[in-house]
């Protein structure tokens, strides 16, 4: 059929089809003169209501009123295009018939198929035959026979939904997981999508059976109603299931209700508010309950198992002052200690450690430019084990920082820098720690012993942790350096800086533990300013060889930096710079080796070392640094303690220092190998070692690390510390991955053997049973992991498994085993599960028995 052809047949079938469907493209009355329409003809039809026809023939039937398309239809109409084999159109009837791979792809992009559709003229309703639907974001219903209504309700008689996207290779095999109902309705009014005896299939097998569930369809994205069921289940609390309720209040804050039906304990509730606005968000929840079964839980200090009510209240937020400035806040708070941990509470203000033993609370105040950067916050600290005591925990309010770094100053050059801060804090009574090792408590009874002290409260069998009372201090400091190269290649770094601080302590010696503090220490009420001057010169020289087999710099550098001696170094109560790392990483620091800002390095330092960078192809690298402190005069401040020793032990103490080196090497692309190490100078001996070497692939994911730290008797540490970790993760199919973990306490059988020497003479003394030696050996795990995960395009599914021994527990007797299993199937919710296996923890502040 010629062109001409083909476009008489659209025409006329368009034509037909014309008048009932409200004249797309045709005036209704007939025109005026001049071309305009007459009084009461309808306006020309919009663009998108126009329609468009295609097809190789058209047949008229006049006895039966019919319009026939046959051979490749096509049908463009408002927004819809129809595919078929053959179209007729019923003029009698009002109705179209798709006959034979009829397709219709609506306007949002989902494409429906049948062996014959059944339609209105304005292909809005009618039935469809062996209906298949597929929608934009690839869910799928399908049933033998369905009926649309009003354009947006769709009936599938013994329907079926899945969001898995079939299988190539065989597209007639069941997909992972798909609902099978009597009657599936989708009301796409409502957004929601209704099943009538419904059961959920995997793999075609019947796992289980719904009288009748409803739920959001694919365009929603906040809607009220349940969300995904919880369950727990814990010898304290029972077997318990949480049902959230989801309130969508409005398009920018909605409430969610978690009831929790717990079979020992009763009902816990939960709440969520959240809440976005112009210029931020904020979030507050609150959990509570009044506990059914107190004796599950020990008594106090050990345990909650005192308290009726147990609860907590979260609540995080930030907001935009303007594109540089931010406000926000991340607060909680608890009844009691062990709440979040019994009821499983998240709570975004965990520390950032392994067994999450503290909650911090903070509100801060930022703000940032190119050059500049300031930050204002409040800390307070909540304890999550019965080991720390709340009075003991400061409240750090304010903490400022400010720092302002000009490049290339006019008068200068190079780069000046503007650092403040003002620390600030209080707690209520004092924390020590006992030398060499931590034998005595406040607290001591048969059953248990609490919060450290001290046999003998002197400087020499005692350290002052923290003072009580107030203490304060205001640093700033203002510093300059600029690189200079002369013209054989050699880098010179002049620097000089001058910083002030003013501490004003407050110390509280009231009662039997603070006082102890003035027999360590100057508890006296003072105020006093340290002033410490610096100037230095860094020297660096990198030599350059290119070889065939790769491209090498080796650097010499060297810095001095003379400073006064560091003063009161005695009387300040050192609440920052506590932990003291030396290393490669702050080998060269301008600022001195200190963490913080309480501390400041005095005398005349120079650091010297060599840097070794070499690159081999396109991905093979490494790079190695040793280097070595020297105390060239004055008095050395790493040798002088403060109240908590910090220094000694460092391999700083001494005039020549430890040497530290570092390592980082790339064989080949995703394998790494680090390693970090302190020697002692004289022996060679490694007082700290740290190594990793790591691997990855998209199929292979392993990593090794190993760490060995030698006893500090001057800070309170005894043992040396040795671990060794081994994690590795292997994608078995595109889907499947599997995932294993563990640490093994290298050093754990000597501190066993210990407790058996202490045991063993207690009791020859009191003529009691020998104890048995213990057979621990040196790979004793302090925890392991194990996982499973299958991932696609519908599916999550992730099994894992995690044990904690107790000797990696604060205070805990038992080992904690747990089990969590999580499925989410796309489009329809997620269900996880946790359970604790086996006896439960002291540590946990759950009864043995439970």
């Amino acid at each position: 059929m010629t062109s001409v052809a083909r476009f008489a047949a659209a025409t006329a079938l368009a034509s037909s089809l014309a008048f009932l469907l409200a004249g797309p493209g045709f005036a209704q009355g007939k025109p005026s003169a001049g071309g305009k329409p007459a009084a009461g003809a309808a306006a020309p039809a919009k663009p998108q209501d126009r329609m468009v026809v295609d097809a190789r023939e058209l047949v008229y039937d006049n006895d039966k009123k019919t319009v026939a398309a046959v051979g490749d239809v096509q049908i463009l109409y408002q927004g819809r295009t129809i595919e078929a084999d053959k179209v007729i159109y019923d003029q009698a009837n009002k109705r179209v018939t798709a006959i034979g791979n009829a397709r219709i792809t609506e306007s949002n992009g989902s494409v429906i198929t049948g062996d014959r559709f059944n339609l209105t003229d304005d292909f809005r309703d009618g039935f469809i035959d062996s209906l298949r639907v597929v929608n934009p974001d690839k869910t799928r219903f399908s049933a033998p026979r369905a009926e649309r209504t009003d354009g947006e309700t769709f009936v599938f008689d013994k329907g079926i939904y899945t969001a898995c996207e079939p299988c190539k290779d065989n597209p007639e095999r069941p997909p992972l997981w798909q609902v099978r109902a009597a009657r599936i309705i989708h009301k796409k009014s409502e957004q929601t999508i209704y099943y009538e005896d419904a059961r959920v299939e995997f793999a075609g097998i019947p796992m289980a059976y719904i009288p009748y569930m409803s739920g959001p369809d694919s365009t929603v994205k906040r809607k009220t109603g349940f969300l995904a069921p919880k369950f727990i289940n814990t010898g304290a609390l029972g077997f318990g299931v949480g049902l959230p309720y989801f309130l969508n209040l409005a398009p920018n804050y909605d409430l969610t209700l978690t009831p929790t039906f717990l079979t020992r304990q009763g009902v816990l509730g939960q709440v969520e508010w959240r809440h976005r606005l112009l210029n931020g968000s904020y979030t507050i929840r609150a959990s509570g309950i009044f506990q059914q079964d107190k004796g599950a839980f020990v008594a106090s200090p050990l345990g909650p198992g005192d308290d009726s009510f147990r609860g907590s209240v979260e609540t995080t937020g930030k907001f935009y002052i303007n594109p540089r400035w931010t406000v926000g806040w991340n607060a909680a708070m608890s009844t009691d200690r062990w709440f979040y941990k019994n009821y499983r509470i998240l709570n975004e203000s965990f520390s950032n450690t392994t067994y999450l033993q503290e909650s911090i609370s903070t509100a801060y105040l930022n703000g940032q430019s190119p050059t500049a950067w300031f930050d204002l916050r409040g800390y307070y600290f909540q304890p999550l084990n019965y080991q720390d005591w709340q009075k003991q925990q400061p409240v750090v309010l304010p903490v400022l920082d400010y720092d302002k770094r000009i490049h290339k100053p006019s008068f200068l050059g190079g780069e000046l820098e503007f650092n403040v801060n003002v620390t600030s804090l209080t707690r209520d009574t004092a924390a020590f720690t006992q030398l060499p090792v931590q034998k005595n408590y406040l607290i001591t009874t048969p059953g248990y012993s609490l919060y450290d002290g001290c046999a003998v409260y002197d400087k020499n069998n005692c350290l002052v942790r923290g003072l009580a009372g107030n203490v304060s201090r205001a640093t700033a400091q203002v510093s300059w350096r600029r690189n200079i190269i002369d013209p054989i290649g050699q880098i010179w770094t002049p620097y000089a800086s001058l910083r002030a601080d003013v501490f004003a302590i407050n110390p509280d010696t009231s009662g039997i533990i603070n006082s102890r503090v003035s027999t360590i220490a100057d508890s006296s009420d003072e105020v006093f300013g340290r002033v410490m001057p610096a100037i230095g010169l860094m020297y660096r020289y990198p030599f350059v060889a290119k070889t065939d087999w790769g491209t090498h710099i080796i650097e010499p550098v060297a810095q001095i930096v003379a400073r006064p001696n560091e003063t009161n170094s005695l009387r300040i109560a050192n609440e920052d710079s506590q932990s003291l790392v030396f290393d490669a990483n702050n080998l060269f620091e301008w600022n001195g080796k200190f963490s913080g800002y309480d501390r400041v390095e005095g005398g005349t330092r120079a650091n010297v070392g060599a840097l070794y960078t070499g690159r081999f192809g396109k991905e093979a690298y490494a790079n190695f640094l040793v280097g070595q402190s020297f105390q060239l005069g004055g008095r050395n401040s790493y040798a002088t303690g403060d109240l908590l020793n910090t220094g000694l032990d460092s391999g700083l103490q001494t005039a020549s220092s430890d040497i530290v080196a570092r390592a980082q090497v790339s064989p080949m692309k995703g394998f790494f190998l680090t390693g970090a190490t302190r020697l002692n100078s004289t022996t060679f001996e490694a007082q700290r070692i740290d190594a990793a070497a790591t691997y990855s692939t998209g199929v292979v994911t392993a990593s090794v690390g190993y760490a060995r730290y030698e006893p500090q008797p001057d800070l309170g540490i005894p043992r040396r510390r040795e671990g060794l970790s081994l994690n590795g993760s292997l994608l078995v199919t595109p889907n499947w991955r599997v995932r294993a973990g563990v640490l093994f306490d290298l050093d754990k059988y000597k501190y066993d053997r210990e407790l058996w020497r202490n045991a063993y003479a207690a009791a020859l003394a009191a003529s009691t049973a020998i104890p048995a030696y213990p057979t621990t050996g040196p790979f004793q795990t302090a925890s392991t992991s194990l996982g499973i995960n299958y991932t696609d395009e519908c599916t999550v599914f992730d099994v894992s498994y995690s044990q904690s021994y107790a000797d990696r527990q604060a205070g805990a007797t038992k080992d904690t085993r747990t089990v969590m299993f999580r499925l989410e199937l796309r489009t329809l919710g997620e269900i996880s599960y946790s359970q604790n296996l086996g006896g439960t923890s002291t540590g946990d502040g759950v009864g043995g028995s439970n």
